[in-house]
């Protein structure tokens, strides 16, 4: 992970992005490359999706996620884990395997 965010932070540098690389503008990017994933599944069956034009927008997703992270000195793995936490104390498995009810309906 720590490979990964100095490659996504050396890109940016060398291009003088960090300018534009608000907290604000990283979150507008990443909704609008989450809708362009969300293009690449518009009026057709999951299965018939274009495999790399999936990898194309969820790299660019992950991408503006990851910088949003480095801009508030966020660890990944830290915040991801602590809100797997919390959704298995809202989720649990007794309740809600097999299930797509929302917590409150469980």
């Amino acid at each position: 992970m720590k490979e990964l965010m100095k490659e996504i932070r050396q890109f940016t540098e060398d291009r003088d992005w960090d300018q534009f690389h608000n907290g604000k503008d990283l979150a507008l990017a990443l909704s609008i490359e989450a809708s362009e994933l969300n293009e690449a599944f518009l009026w057709k069956d999951a299965k018939d999706v274009k495999i790399e034009k999936v990898k194309e927008e969820l790299a660019d997703v992950f991408n503006y996620a990851f910088l949003i992270a480095d801009k508030y000195d966020l660890d990944v793995r830290e915040i991801v884990m602590a809100k797997l936490a919390k959704n298995a104390e809202k989720y649990p498995v007794d309740k809600a395997r097999g299930k797509s009810d929302k917590y409150t309906d469980l």
